[in-house]
């Protein structure tokens, strides 16, 4: 019988939650709320870490290998947010602050912007919250993919005026549209349809990796975890989210903000931006990181991403020194970015929270994601190899 060698890397998981509870308390001694979020990040980290819950390697083994293991657990895991968002959103109100979701408009620019970002999740083997928990993980290379991430974001962020010039059916909620409960019911049936679908056209599933095979103390600490076990978790914590802000899980509006950030202390003017260059955005640029609520349940991801893999002893990697995975990881990150920027969010805030809100542009995402995912794995497995 082999015996996995991982030991914990005790002096980084204690660095690492020495700092993680640092943060918490100095933000519960400035919001309660942000505090909260800031955990909220952190079981989400260890959640997506323990379980490698990605989206970009779910398409990359469905569209390449005919295995819908990780898209069977994104079925389940947006089922079961349509389900607990639904009475939340009917009811619009929650705790002392309104509940909205997460809305954005049916646009050529979303169907574009995800289409890019498809492609930049095969070139950078990543997407939002799995760029977020490997690099948390000490991975060096997707550090690389969250700094162009970054960029492009905030390129995007500058060229978005045009591309909201394009046509626009506006925001369309469903439950607007057909009722509430009708809504939930039609989601929840296309979800199951897509489901019988895969699985009549030939396609197949790891049950060990899907169910978990006997679950022990050890693979609670090392992984991995249940794909189906982290998408309940990650359909909580999204609910979570809608519960104490108003609005589903989002990411990638930190990043912009981020980028933002690094291109004032550079010198650059954000009056000369439309995007930048009044109300909130300009606001959020005056303020710190840790008064923006993305930015900290980002780094909270990050920091709970650090903990678990100290705790499994997998956090020291190294960096490839070949040159096609590091320009990879540069044009994913930058196609990321700007494809997120245009589609208002990525594969968590605009499809992930998109679709647990009831919002159309969430279906029309994937809908356009998918085919830059084929496009990006037939790019990259003739390119970037």
């Amino acid at each position: 019988m082999s015996v996995d060698s991982r030991t914990p890397q005790y002096a980084l998981l204690s660095v690492a939650v020495l700092t993680a509870l640092v943060l918490f308390a100095y933000l519960l001694g400035e919001s309660g709320r942000r505090a909260l979020l800031f955990v909220v990040g952190l079981l989400m980290g260890i959640t997506l870490l323990y379980a490698t819950y990605g989206f970009s390697g779910a398409y990359r083994q469905l569209l390449g290998e005919r295995d819908m293991t990780g898209v069977v657990a994104q079925l389940f895991m947006l089922g079961f947010a349509i389900v607990l968002f639904a009475p939340i959103l009917e009811k619009g109100r929650i705790f002392d602050h309104g509940v909205s979701g997460s809305f954005a408009p049916v646009s050529v620019s979303v169907a574009i912007g995800a289409f890019i970002f498809g492609i930049g999740m095969q070139f950078s083997r990543g997407c939002a919250s799995g760029t977020l928990y490997t690099v948390g993980g000490g991975n060096p290379r997707m550090a690389l993919v969250l700094l162009f991430f970054c960029v492009g974001a905030f390129w995007g962020s500058l060229d978005l005026g045009w591309w909201q010039t394009l046509p626009s059916l506006g925001v369309i909620s469903l439950a607007a549209e057909w009722g509430r409960i009708p809504s939930v019911l039609i989601q929840l049936g296309v979800l199951v349809l897509i489901y019988i679908g895969l699985r009549q056209t030939g396609w197949t599933i790891q049950a060990g990796a899907l169910w978990g095979k006997g679950f022990t103390g050890q693979t609670l600490r090392q992984g991995p975890w249940p794909l189906i076990g982290a998408a309940g978790l990650l359909a909580l914590l999204n609910w979570a989210t809608l519960l104490i802000t108003g609005h589903g899980w989002s990411i990638t509006w930190a990043f912009s903000l981020w980028a933002a950030k690094g291109a004032v202390v550079l010198g650059w003017d954000p009056l000369s931006s439309v995007f930048w260059g009044s109300g909130f955005q300009l606001s959020a640029l005056s303020r710190s990181v840790l008064i923006d609520e993305t930015s900290v349940m980002n780094i909270g991801i990050l920091m709970g991403a650090l903990v678990a893999a100290a705790l499994a002893g997998t956090c020291a990697q190294d960096l490839p020194i070949k040159k096609n995975p590091l320009l990879a990881a540069i044009v994913g990150g930058l196609l990321l970015g700007y494809g997120a920027r245009l589609s208002y969010g990525c594969n968590i805030g605009a499809f992930f929270s998109g679709v647990a809100s009831g919002s159309l542009h969430g279906w029309l995402w994937i809908v356009f994601a998918l085919p830059g995912n084929a496009l990006g794995l037939f790019l990259r497995n003739r390119v970037w190899q």
